[in-house]
């Protein structure tokens, strides 16, 4: 093992940290004063930009002719996304699921991974099917900012607590509205945001060169190096950023962080290069067989659990957590071909999953009973 690939990971670990904090920061000082909430922020400006190592990764993997990384690397992204990074964003403090996000982005993020399982049933992610992701994403981006400008029209009778009071980034009141942003305070905070983005990208650049370096010498697949050590590293700014955000009450930028570069890799990191390429981008049928269908059950496995309480409570963050831990095991025993691969599997299909789908149930008829029983508990009253 080299050792400067070990310090490559120390300091892209640090940089990803800085770089979070900073973007927290500068993104929803930026919402409050321009008048876009910070889920929306999250769902665009943020998603975009911690999903930049992504893009980086798989334009370069298609560039060097590595399919099978490029393709693994947005597949594990979004599977880490979900499970692992709202799992521990969860877990450090339960999450706040707006009915908006319920009622379209969540739809739209199962409604693209459903449509990447489609188009690559022939083995091949085409530049028609290319530009057709990435024209979803353009919509919705469209669609987003438009929907939350005119939301942000409140009337002049609107509650002083709506107005965006106790900015984290600026300490004074500003004395303006949300539609007459301070001159010097949104300069500070687009640069916050710019110094954010810059911090995540070179961290997550050094800590996957490292950590593929040292994968690669153990002689694993392009395919699993993309969906472990790749995605994970390119998925550290969105953990560092979601988690920041949890830390700094910023919920709903947590969430809608993920759900959108959910989004934003499957229509853009992925949609893009296939667009541009004239061949457009092979993937294996081991991908198409598993891991594209896993990514769609994480996806799916987030609707019920928004809607029933529209939060995501520490219980479920850690059930997420374990699944993703179950996944990386059974992708290491399978690519390493290990004796234990047998009995997990079994373990997996015929204990670990059923009983898990039970509880899943069963909590959410828990949940839904509780919802009806609110609901008529006020209409009595």
């Amino acid at each position: 093992m080299d050792l400067m690939d070990v310090g490559r990971i120390v300091v892209g670990l640090v940089l990803l940290v800085a770089g979070g904090e900073l973007l927290v920061r500068g993104a929803s000082a930026l919402a409050r004063r321009v008048g876009i909430s910070s889920l929306v922020v999250g769902l665009t400006v943020v998603s975009a930009a911690t999903s930049a190592p992504e893009l980086a990764v798989t334009v370069g993997a298609v560039l060097r002719d590595e399919p099978g990384l490029a393709v693994g690397n947005v597949v594990g992204s979004n599977i880490v996304n979900v499970l692992l990074i709202l799992g521990l964003s969860a877990l450090v403090l339960p999450l706040a699921v707006k009915q908006r996000l319920v009622r379209f982005d969540l739809p739209l993020m199962v409604v693209l991974s459903i449509g990447l399982l489609l188009v690559s049933l022939d083995g091949r992610i085409s530049a028609v099917d290319g530009s057709i992701l990435l024209s979803a994403v353009v919509v919705h981006t469209v669609l987003t900012v438009v929907v939350s400008r005119r939301g942000a029209r409140v009337p002049a009778a609107a509650p002083p607590g709506d107005r965006g009071a106790g900015d984290a980034a600026g300490g004074a009141e500003d004395a303006g509205t949300e539609d007459e942003p301070s001159p010097v305070l949104v300069p500070r905070s687009v640069l916050l945001v710019a110094l954010g983005i810059a911090s995540l990208v070179v961290g997550a650049t050094l800590l996957v060169e490292g950590a593929v370096n040292i994968a690669t010498t153990l002689g694993v697949s392009s395919l699993v190096v993309g969906l472990t050590v790749v995605a994970v590293g390119t998925s550290l700014p969105e953990l560092a950023t979601s988690v920041i955000a949890v830390r700094r009450g910023e919920r709903d930028l947590a969430v809608g962080n993920v759900v959108g570069s959910n989004i934003f890799n499957i229509g853009v990191v992925l949609g893009l290069p296939a667009l541009i390429s004239r061949e457009g981008i092979p993937v294996s049928s081991a991908a198409v067989a598993f891991d594209l269908p896993v990514m769609l059950a994480a996806a799916v496995a987030l609707l019920p659990i928004a809607f029933t309480g529209f939060a995501v409570a520490r219980w479920e963050g850690a059930l997420f957590v374990g699944l993703y831990l179950a996944y990386t095991a059974y992708v290491v025993l399978a690519a390493t071909a290990h004796d234990a691969l047998e009995g997990f599997t079994a373990a997996m299909a015929w204990f670990v999953l059923p009983l898990l789908a039970v509880t899943l149930v069963a909590f959410t008829a828990y949940e839904i009973g509780l919802r009806r029983g609110r609901r008529g508990h006020g209409r009595s009253l």
